[in-house]
Protein backbone atom coordinates (compact mmCIF):
# COMPACT_ATOMS: atom_id res chain seq x y z
CA UNK A 1 0.00 0.00 0.00
CA UNK A 2 2.82 2.46 0.80
CA UNK A 3 4.49 1.33 -2.51
CA UNK A 4 1.03 2.57 -4.06
CA UNK A 5 0.32 5.73 -2.54
CA UNK A 6 4.39 6.51 -3.26
CA UNK A 7 3.59 6.18 -7.08
CA UNK A 8 -0.17 7.88 -6.60
CA UNK A 9 1.63 10.84 -5.12
CA UNK A 10 4.43 11.20 -7.93
CA UNK A 11 1.96 10.70 -10.80
CA UNK A 12 -0.27 13.64 -8.27
CA UNK A 13 3.10 15.93 -8.51
CA UNK A 14 3.22 15.50 -12.38
CA UNK A 15 0.29 15.88 -13.60
CA UNK A 16 0.56 19.15 -11.40
CA UNK A 17 3.34 20.24 -13.09
CA UNK A 18 1.89 19.77 -16.62
CA UNK A 19 -0.72 21.84 -15.65
CA UNK A 20 1.65 24.64 -14.84
CA UNK A 21 2.75 24.66 -18.30
CA UNK A 22 -0.37 24.16 -19.79
CA UNK A 23 -1.98 27.56 -18.05
CA UNK A 24 1.56 29.58 -19.14
CA UNK A 25 3.56 30.11 -16.25
CA UNK A 26 6.95 30.62 -16.24
CA UNK A 27 9.03 28.78 -18.53
CA UNK A 28 12.17 27.01 -17.50
CA UNK A 29 15.81 27.45 -19.25
CA UNK A 30 15.13 23.95 -20.37
CA UNK A 31 12.07 24.62 -22.70
CA UNK A 32 13.72 28.38 -23.46
CA UNK A 33 16.15 27.22 -26.27
CA UNK A 34 17.13 30.86 -28.45
CA UNK A 35 15.58 34.36 -29.64
CA UNK A 36 15.10 34.85 -33.32
CA UNK A 37 16.09 38.67 -33.59
CA UNK A 38 13.78 39.39 -36.10
CA UNK A 39 14.63 43.20 -38.09
CA UNK A 40 12.55 45.18 -40.18
CA UNK A 41 13.09 47.11 -42.86
CA UNK A 42 11.00 50.00 -42.71
CA UNK A 43 10.44 51.03 -45.51
CA UNK A 44 8.95 47.88 -46.78
CA UNK A 45 6.65 48.43 -43.08
CA UNK A 46 5.54 52.02 -44.31
CA UNK A 47 4.95 51.25 -47.90
CA UNK A 48 2.81 48.15 -48.07
CA UNK A 49 -0.62 47.61 -49.31
CA UNK A 50 -3.19 48.86 -46.51
CA UNK A 51 -1.13 49.96 -44.42
CA UNK A 52 -0.79 53.33 -43.01
CA UNK A 53 2.47 54.34 -41.07
CA UNK A 54 2.94 57.13 -38.51
CA UNK A 55 6.39 58.37 -37.20
CA UNK A 56 7.03 59.17 -33.95
CA UNK A 57 7.33 61.84 -32.02
CA UNK A 58 10.54 61.90 -32.46
CA UNK A 59 10.20 62.12 -36.18
CA UNK A 60 11.04 60.15 -39.15
CA UNK A 61 13.54 57.02 -38.39
CA UNK A 62 16.49 57.05 -39.78
CA UNK A 63 16.79 54.73 -42.99
CA UNK A 64 17.51 52.04 -41.61
CA UNK A 65 16.41 48.23 -40.10
CA UNK A 66 14.99 48.45 -36.86
CA UNK A 67 13.74 45.94 -34.30
CA UNK A 68 10.53 44.01 -35.18
CA UNK A 69 10.93 41.33 -32.36
CA UNK A 70 12.82 39.44 -30.03
CA UNK A 71 11.34 35.87 -30.12
CA UNK A 72 11.50 32.94 -27.72
CA UNK A 73 11.78 29.86 -29.70
CA UNK A 74 10.96 26.56 -27.52
CA UNK A 75 12.59 23.39 -27.95
CA UNK A 76 8.91 22.02 -28.89
CA UNK A 77 9.60 23.82 -31.96
CA UNK A 78 6.61 27.00 -31.32
CA UNK A 79 6.52 30.39 -30.61
CA UNK A 80 5.00 30.90 -27.45
CA UNK A 81 3.43 34.17 -26.41
CA UNK A 82 1.67 36.38 -23.53
CA UNK A 83 3.25 33.84 -20.33
CA UNK A 84 3.05 34.46 -16.97
CA UNK A 85 4.61 37.93 -15.86
CA UNK A 86 3.18 40.90 -18.24
CA UNK A 87 3.24 44.55 -16.03
CA UNK A 88 0.92 47.40 -16.69
CA UNK A 89 3.94 49.80 -15.49
CA UNK A 90 5.53 51.84 -18.28
CA UNK A 91 7.92 53.89 -15.46
CA UNK A 92 10.68 51.48 -15.55
CA UNK A 93 11.21 52.19 -19.51
CA UNK A 94 12.08 55.63 -19.35
CA UNK A 95 15.59 55.02 -18.51
CA UNK A 96 15.69 53.17 -22.09
CA UNK A 97 13.71 55.32 -23.96
CA UNK A 98 16.34 56.99 -26.17
CA UNK A 99 17.69 53.83 -27.11
CA UNK A 100 14.27 52.03 -27.80
CA UNK A 101 13.38 55.39 -30.10
CA UNK A 102 16.44 54.50 -31.65
CA UNK A 103 16.65 51.07 -32.03
CA UNK A 104 13.09 49.83 -31.96
CA UNK A 105 10.54 52.59 -33.09
CA UNK A 106 7.13 52.11 -33.40
CA UNK A 107 5.41 53.73 -36.56
CA UNK A 108 2.37 51.85 -35.84
CA UNK A 109 -1.13 54.32 -36.19
CA UNK A 110 -1.59 55.83 -33.50
CA UNK A 111 1.42 55.94 -31.82
CA UNK A 112 1.51 54.46 -27.87
CA UNK A 113 4.29 55.65 -26.57
CA UNK A 114 5.96 53.17 -23.80
CA UNK A 115 3.26 51.29 -24.51
CA UNK A 116 4.72 49.75 -26.93
CA UNK A 117 7.89 48.16 -25.80
CA UNK A 118 5.56 47.42 -22.74
CA UNK A 119 3.56 45.48 -24.94
CA UNK A 120 6.51 43.44 -26.59
CA UNK A 121 7.48 42.71 -23.47
CA UNK A 122 3.86 41.48 -22.46
CA UNK A 123 3.19 39.35 -25.69
CA UNK A 124 6.81 37.88 -26.55
CA UNK A 125 9.16 39.04 -23.40
CA UNK A 126 7.50 37.17 -20.27
CA UNK A 127 8.09 33.91 -22.29
CA UNK A 128 11.83 34.23 -21.55
CA UNK A 129 11.16 36.00 -17.54
CA UNK A 130 13.45 32.67 -16.62
CA UNK A 131 16.25 34.44 -18.67
CA UNK A 132 15.58 37.81 -18.92
CA UNK A 133 13.34 39.92 -16.98
CA UNK A 134 11.56 43.29 -18.43
CA UNK A 135 14.67 45.62 -18.67
CA UNK A 136 17.11 43.44 -19.30
CA UNK A 137 14.83 41.81 -22.37
CA UNK A 138 14.34 45.43 -23.43
CA UNK A 139 18.11 46.46 -23.28
CA UNK A 140 19.66 43.02 -25.22
CA UNK A 141 17.38 44.25 -28.00
CA UNK A 142 18.95 47.57 -28.02
CA UNK A 143 21.99 45.48 -28.00
CA UNK A 144 21.58 43.27 -30.51
CA UNK A 145 20.48 45.90 -33.13
CA UNK A 146 23.95 48.04 -32.53
CA UNK A 147 26.02 44.30 -33.19
CA UNK A 148 23.89 43.31 -36.17
CA UNK A 149 23.84 46.01 -38.52
CA UNK A 150 22.25 44.47 -41.27
CA UNK A 151 21.93 47.35 -44.05
CA UNK A 152 25.71 47.98 -43.75
CA UNK A 153 26.44 44.10 -44.98
CA UNK A 154 23.74 44.17 -47.45
CA UNK A 155 25.50 47.37 -48.77
CA UNK A 156 28.78 46.01 -48.86
CA UNK A 157 27.35 43.36 -51.09
CA UNK A 158 25.91 46.12 -53.16
CA UNK A 159 22.50 45.56 -52.04
CA UNK A 160 20.92 48.94 -51.92
CA UNK A 161 17.53 50.12 -50.98
CA UNK A 162 16.75 51.79 -54.24
CA UNK A 163 13.49 50.35 -55.35
CA UNK A 164 15.51 47.76 -57.36
CA UNK A 165 15.02 44.15 -57.41
CA UNK A 166 17.54 41.89 -56.27
CA UNK A 167 17.87 38.00 -56.19
CA UNK A 168 16.87 36.51 -52.96
CA UNK A 169 19.94 34.39 -53.24
CA UNK A 170 22.59 37.52 -53.03
CA UNK A 171 20.60 38.94 -50.13
CA UNK A 172 20.59 35.63 -48.00
CA UNK A 173 24.54 34.71 -48.74
CA UNK A 174 25.54 38.62 -48.02
CA UNK A 175 23.69 38.13 -44.58
CA UNK A 176 25.24 35.02 -43.95
CA UNK A 177 28.79 35.95 -44.80
CA UNK A 178 28.63 38.80 -42.53
CA UNK A 179 27.53 36.88 -39.99
CA UNK A 180 27.92 33.38 -40.25
CA UNK A 181 25.00 31.69 -40.22
CA UNK A 182 21.82 31.79 -42.62
CA UNK A 183 19.39 34.21 -41.97
CA UNK A 184 14.89 33.96 -42.56
CA UNK A 185 14.17 36.31 -44.46
CA UNK A 186 10.30 37.72 -44.94
CA UNK A 187 8.60 39.48 -47.67
CA UNK A 188 5.60 41.55 -48.41
CA UNK A 189 3.77 43.74 -51.27
CA UNK A 190 3.79 47.30 -51.67
CA UNK A 191 0.72 49.13 -53.16
CA UNK A 192 1.16 48.20 -56.31
CA UNK A 193 1.60 44.67 -54.89
CA UNK A 194 5.70 44.05 -55.86
CA UNK A 195 7.50 41.27 -53.60
CA UNK A 196 9.54 43.02 -51.19
CA UNK A 197 12.18 42.11 -48.76
CA UNK A 198 10.83 43.28 -45.18
CA UNK A 199 12.08 41.13 -42.26
CA UNK A 200 15.50 39.79 -41.73
CA UNK A 201 15.88 37.46 -38.84
CA UNK A 202 18.96 35.35 -37.29
CA UNK A 203 18.76 33.38 -34.00
CA UNK A 204 20.27 34.18 -30.76
CA UNK A 205 21.18 32.32 -27.69
CA UNK A 206 18.88 31.95 -24.57
CA UNK A 207 21.08 34.94 -22.53
CA UNK A 208 20.53 37.53 -25.53
CA UNK A 209 24.05 37.74 -26.23
CA UNK A 210 25.30 35.17 -29.06
CA UNK A 211 24.44 34.94 -32.47
CA UNK A 212 23.93 31.15 -33.09
CA UNK A 213 22.51 28.44 -35.37
CA UNK A 214 18.62 28.93 -35.79
CA UNK A 215 17.19 25.51 -34.98
CA UNK A 216 14.25 25.71 -37.68
CA UNK A 217 14.16 28.67 -40.08
CA UNK A 218 10.85 28.54 -41.00
CA UNK A 219 10.09 28.75 -45.32
CA UNK A 220 10.48 32.48 -46.78
CA UNK A 221 7.19 33.86 -48.42
CA UNK A 222 9.29 35.78 -50.82
CA UNK A 223 9.95 35.71 -54.82
CA UNK A 224 12.91 34.82 -56.29
CA UNK A 225 14.09 38.52 -56.73
CA UNK A 226 12.80 41.17 -54.45
CA UNK A 227 12.52 44.94 -54.36
CA UNK A 228 14.92 46.85 -51.95
CA UNK A 229 12.84 50.22 -51.52
CA UNK A 230 13.95 53.26 -50.58
CA UNK A 231 12.96 55.11 -47.40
Amino acid sequence: MAKLNRSMFSMFIVLLSLSFVALGNEVTNADFQAFYFIQQWLGSYCNQRGTTCCYPPTGKPAADFTVFGLWPYFTDGTFPHDCAGASTDVDPLKPLEGGLHTAWPSCTCPQIGRKFWLHEWNKHGTCSKSVLDEIPYLQAAINLKSKINLLQALEKAGIRPDNREYALGSIKQAISSAFGFDPWIQCNQNSQGNNQIWQISLCVDNTGNNLIRCPNIPQSNCAPSVQFPSF
